[in-house]
């Protein structure tokens, strides 16, 4: 028992196999005494001085003469509370209500605006404007620092090549 006892002090005993120690130190005798005796070992170990003979017991008789405190403190009444705590609370649930009345309120409606008579829409078509023979070298040249590349892969690459051949005058 005193062995399992020491693996207990040291932490070294799992829960389940704590309980047996911890029944026999419930009752006086060999097991308390062992206890005791490996505590002091280890205060002597790590040079602990000792209190007092007897504190537990001077502990103990101090404690008994202490008078017995049943009901709790006076309570400080409201009125001495300090001002601006009540001043916070009640700007508190202004804001919360003022919140409130913003999203959860009387939705007026707008101005009536008036509207335009609808008008026929006449069909346009977009201009398209070759570009001039350079702009597929200065394009090819400078791809590398389009936002786009990154984004599209080989694409860049695939109109580069499949682009029109224009013969250059010379």
């Amino acid at each position: 028992m005193k062995a399992r006892i020491s693996a207990l002090m040291d932490g070294e005993l799992a829960s389940r196999e704590a309980a047996g120690p911890l029944d026999a130190l419930k009752s006086e005798g060999e097991a308390r005494d062992a206890w005791r005796t490996f505590h002091l070992i280890g205060d002597a170990m790590r040079d602990t001085h000792l209190l007092s003979a007897g504190i537990a017991a001077h502990v103990a008789a101090r404690l008994a003469q202490e008078p017995t405190v049943i009901a709790p403190g006076r309570v400080a009444p409201a009125r001495l509370r300090p001002r601006w705590q009540m001043l916070s609370a009640a700007a508190s649930v202004a804001a919360v209500a003022l919140v409130g009345w913003v999203a959860f309120g009387p939705q007026e409606s707008g101005p009536q605006v008036a509207v335009a008579p609808k008008q026929d829409v006449v069909a346009t078509e977009t201009a398209q404007v070759a570009p001039p023979d350079q702009a597929n070298d200065y394009l090819y040249a400078h791809q590398g620092y389009s936002p786009r590349n990154s984004l599209q892969g080989v694409a860049p690459y695939v109109r580069t090549v499949s682009g029109k051949a224009v013969a250059r005058k010379q």
